[in-house]
């Protein structure tokens, strides 16, 4: 029963994004800076005033507004914002606060590349990681392999939606060895979609990642609902690590992040998280099996996919 609400609670972000990205540039010359951020336009389609509200919700310590214009730019499907500011004084450094996660959804990921004078600094922002400094300086190998890693962990982690992809292969396993040969195929299908569409033409859009991983979502709990005895569900597991890790091809094209270190941290991350589930899913199995939790929880899965697939093919 644990497990159905469990599964039951992951229901209600459905109207959220699995992939919601955006990005910014940051030149600064001496006292004076200029900043572009980049917002995808579907994101900001709920926001009252985004001309407004988005360059409010991105602060540089110490500087001062003074000219800023935003538009929508539909060939790019961006909506794009320029402002310029002015410090009291030159600087070497600079705080940064990025609070766009209360406006757009829990798992916003904004990038921010900054340049000084041919040196360069960058950082990530989310729900979790609000502020920052730039000091504009070349990070260390190690800083490299884990600030890059851990965003990976963070993104593979970073929402309901990340956590229900592995609840169901947990849900859809029914031995260790299964889960072992699943787990296998969702990590191989994320590095297969990840080094495999830089080498693609065709680079899908968000929404159609996120329509068609609903889907997948869905058969998975179809089959474990219709088909229990059918077998090679590590076909389904891997079909859906593909598409899973279009959302990883987006980030490291957006971030232009290593992909193996992205893809190890998230890989790490991932096979903790599946180890906790299963071992919590296993003992609340066995205390409710009068209740039959997976025919539940598949029925719970089943009712997720189908919304949130109707929910990106609306919009």
């Amino acid at each position: 029963m644990v497990r159905a609400l469990g599964l039951l609670a992951l229901v209600w972000p459905a109207a959220a994004h699995v992939m919601s990205m955006s990005s910014g540039d940051l030149t600064v010359d001496g006292a004076r800076a200029h900043y572009e951020l980049r917002m995808p336009l579907y994101e900001v389609a709920h926001i009252a005033s985004p001309d407004r509200e988005l360059l409010e919700h991105v602060h540089f310590a110490g500087a001062r507004l003074v000219r800023s214009e935003c538009r929508g730019d539909s060939a790019r499907d961006s909506y794009i914002c320029n402002a310029d500011y002015e410090f009291a004084a030159p600087v070497d450094s600079i705080d940064v606060e990025c609070t766009l996660t209360a406006i757009t959804v829990p798992n916003h990921v904004h990038l921010l590349r900054a340049s000084l004078g041919g040196k360069r600094d960058e950082a990530i922002f989310d729900l979790g990681f609000t502020r920052s400094t730039l000091r504009f300086r070349p990070p260390t190998p190690a800083e490299i392999a884990i600030t890059q890693g851990g965003a990976g962990a963070v993104r593979a982690l970073g929402g309901a939606a990340q956590i229900l992809f592995l609840a169901a292969l947990v849900l859809a396993a029914r031995s260790r060895r299964e889960l072992l040969a699943i787990t296998g195929m969702f990590l191989a299908g994320q590095a297969v979609s990840v080094f495999g569409m830089a080498h693609v033409l065709w680079q899908p859009a968000p929404r159609f990642v996120e329509a068609a991983t609903a889907l997948a979502v869905a058969y998975l709990a179809v089959e474990i609902l219709m088909l229990p005895e059918a077998g090679a569900r590590w076909v389904v597991a891997g079909v859906l690590g593909a598409l899973h890790g279009l959302y990883f091809h987006l980030f490291v094209q957006t971030t232009e992040y290593s992909p193996a270190l992205v893809l190890a941290g998230a890989a790490f991350a991932q096979l903790i998280a599946i180890a906790l589930l299963a071992l919590v899913l296993s003992r609340v199995g066995r205390l409710a099996r009068a209740f039959r939790p997976v025919q539940v929880a598949a029925s719970m899965l089943l009712v997720f996919g189908m919304v949130w697939f109707l929910l990106r093919l609306r919009s």
